[in-house]
């Protein structure tokens, strides 16, 4: 890229940081009272993508070789114990992540 490209493109990165900073209190100001559809998504939508996470990361456990999902598992309930003693759902999905990464480097090596 040239010296104009890279300019151009900073431009934009710049631009559409900017938009996704600002739109949401120019369309929701305040002083006016935040749409029920609003609100719905504000609620359901952590569960929601919590539960792709879920189903995203288990999709190719394979139960019947290697490890049969036993790292996969000790995540799991090192997230839940996590998220009910915490309440926080980034701490919960950090701790399990660090949990399964030292899972499968330490204790599950591949073969």
């Amino acid at each position: 890229m040239n010296i104009s490209q890279q300019i151009i493109t900073i431009g934009m990165v710049v631009l559409g940081t900017m938009i996704t900073r600002f739109l949401p209190f120019i369309i929701f100001p305040a002083n006016k009272p935040t749409p029920a559809f609003v609100q719905y998504l504000g609620r359901t939508l952590p569960a929601a993508v919590f539960g792709m996470l879920v189903v995203y990361c288990l999709k190719n456990v394979q139960l019947l070789t290697g490890s049969h999902g036993l790292p996969e598992l000790i995540a799991i309930g090192a997230v839940v114990a996590l998220h009910l003693w915490k309440r926080q759902m980034l701490l919960s999905i950090a701790g399990g992540t660090a949990v399964y990464m030292l899972l499968v480097q330490l204790v599950f090596p591949a073969a």
